[in-house]
């Protein structure tokens, strides 16, 4: 499973660093694929990656059968993580178009 990983997310146990989960981050198995899809964009905007249909639907089908996840989830999955995403950026006074057209994409392709 993956998770994200912090400095504040190690001790030290009998002589070795362990992993730990404080915050009880790990959840849903599905949401870590999510960031695959917003993300590519958002630190380049000049960059469409996240925003071409024909490369989401690519990402949408190589994720997942490598991940073996349900398209239906996980499309599910990545339009709350748009929308979440695009509230952040709302409340940095950043433009959230980007997460907006990820969502529009995968909205589209539930209702394919």
């Amino acid at each position: 499973m993956l998770t994200c990983i912090t400095r504040t997310s190690w001790i030290l146990g009998s002589g070795a660093w362990l992993a730990i989960d404080p915050k009880r981050v790990i959840g849903e198995r599905t949401f870590e694929y999510t960031i695959l899809f917003c993300d590519p964009d958002l630190g380049l905007p000049h960059l469409t990656i996240a925003r071409r249909p024909e490369l989401f639907a690519q990402r949408l089908e190589i994720v997942s059968k490598a991940a073996n996840l349900e398209v239906r989830r996980l499309l599910l999955w990545i339009l709350a993580w748009a929308g979440l995403s695009a509230v952040w950026q709302i409340g940095d006074d950043l433009d959230p178009g980007i997460e907006f057209q990820v969502a529009e994409m995968a909205l589209a392709a539930l209702n394919d």
